[in-house]
């Protein structure tokens, strides 16, 4: 297929992630800069791309022209202020009508829903109207249930909605190789199911540029939202095993508002009971642009999920010369070359992270070849330029199927 005049129309839909929400909170974070960077980086190419997502400020204008080329929609769908995640199904149908009412007026080549609950919005209003809709699901609700049980706070409806939307979709984009595994095992068809990772901004992830200030003892940097799978409370056991380095965990809420957060005074009251108190500090958010320098300023990344669709912070630090010591989960697999970009460890093991820690705190050398290598990992294999170029290759896919009367294989 040739690609239409003036680029393809590309209609992404994030119900909960909109590209312009601020980093950090307990529903923004990886999702958010995907959507974003990946629609940047589709219009750098020559599409036009309209990314629609849920209203939740009245105050909102109805359609935001981002300075990076491409337009947010907002869609009244629910009550137009912020909703938990995980309460947002009832509103899908009001969703999926004001996406049917825009692609009737403006045909998109190709709908590309960003997790489970945009999919049900994307396929409702698509399939009518005989546009073909791509899936990236950046989460599955057995792998969420396998690990958080009873913890688990997404809806009931969510694991067999997401079997459906395997079976109708497209084509179903999965950020790693474990994520693929997963949906096979879900019985989708091999065949529809494309792994592209999520990518990395390499003009401000860079290993030139300024870092923080620190204290002259080893510093390791955490970036995540504060919730209970992303391990945290391993990274401060592991820290306690660690003599003299210190923690700096960004994310959550402003600091102002840590006092505040349930997540933050678990994780403190973690830290004074192993008598580490002094040397794990938690920052609260930090500005995305900010990160570099705080990455920078690292001996080591830690990343050490239960679980990890994106693996998105192990890439930044990678991008920014910084090893990582990582759980060798989900897209952390894939990123993270154990040996050789930093070290993999099993998830929910702290002994086993302070080992890892430990070995590379006392090889400076090493640290230095990891993080050169890394770098070059990251420039070769995770630019938006190439992960735009691997998502637009499964757009025309299913675009020109669509044209020749089914997209399907």
């Amino acid at each position: 297929m040739s690609r239409p005049a003036g680029g393809l129309r590309v209609a992404m839909v994030s119900e909960h992630a909109s590209p312009l929400a601020a980093l950090g909170g307990v529903d923004a974070g990886g999702q958010n800069v995907h959507v974003a960077a990946l629609a940047a980086a589709l219009a750098r190419r020559g599409a036009s791309v309209v990314v629609h997502t849920r209203r939740d400020d009245a105050n909102l204008p109805a359609v935001v022209s981002a300075a990076t080329g491409f337009s947010v929609d907002h869609v009244d769908a629910g009550p137009p202020w912020p909703v938990p995640k995980d309460q947002l199904l009832p509103y899908m149908g009001a969703l999926a009508e004001g996406l049917r009412q825009r692609w009737e007026q403006r045909r998109p080549d190709v709908v590309h829903a960003h997790f489970w609950m945009s999919g049900l919005a994307s396929l409702w209003a698509a399939r009518p109207l005989s546009i073909p809709v791509v899936i990236t699901f950046h989460a599955l609700g057995t792998v969420k249930r396998r690990h958080q049980g009873a913890a688990d706070t997404s809806p009931p409806e969510r694991v067999a909605a997401e079997r459906r939307l395997v079976a109708d979709a497209d084509r179903v984009i999965a950020t790693c190789a474990d994520e693929r595994r997963e949906l096979v095992a879900m019985d989708a068809d091999p065949r529809r199911v494309v792994v592209v990772p999520c990518g990395v901004d390499l003009e401000l992830f860079a290993p030139d540029g300024p870092a923080e200030e620190r204290a002259s003892r080893p510093r390791l940097v955490a970036v995540s939202r504060l919730v209970p799978r992303k391990g945290l409370a391993d990274a401060i056991t592991a820290v306690s095993h660690v003599p003299h380095a210190e923690l700096v965990v960004a994310g959550g809420p402003p600091a102002a508002a840590l006092d505040g957060e349930p997540e933050a005074l678990g994780l403190r009251e973690l830290a004074r009971s192993l008598g580490v108190a002094d040397r794990v500090r938690l920052r609260g958010r930090v500005p995305h642009h900010r990160l570099p320098a705080l990455l920078r300023s690292a001996d080591l990344v830690v990343c050490s999920p239960w679980y990890e669709p994106f693996g998105m912070v192990a890439l930044e630090a990678m991008a920014c010369g910084v090893p990582v010591v990582a759980t060798g989960v989900g897209g952390l697999a894939d990123s993270v070359v154990d040996g050789e970009t930093g070290l993999l460890v099993p998830p929910r093991q702290p002994a086993a992270l302070a080992t890892a820690i430990g070995d590379l705190l006392a090889s400076p050398g090493r640290r230095a070849a990891m993080g050169a290598s890394g770098a070059e990992r990251a420039r070769r294999l995770y630019s938006w330029e190439v992960i735009a170029a691997h998502t637009e290759a499964v757009y025309m896919e299913v675009a020109a199927g669509a044209l020749a009367g089914g997209a399907r294989p």
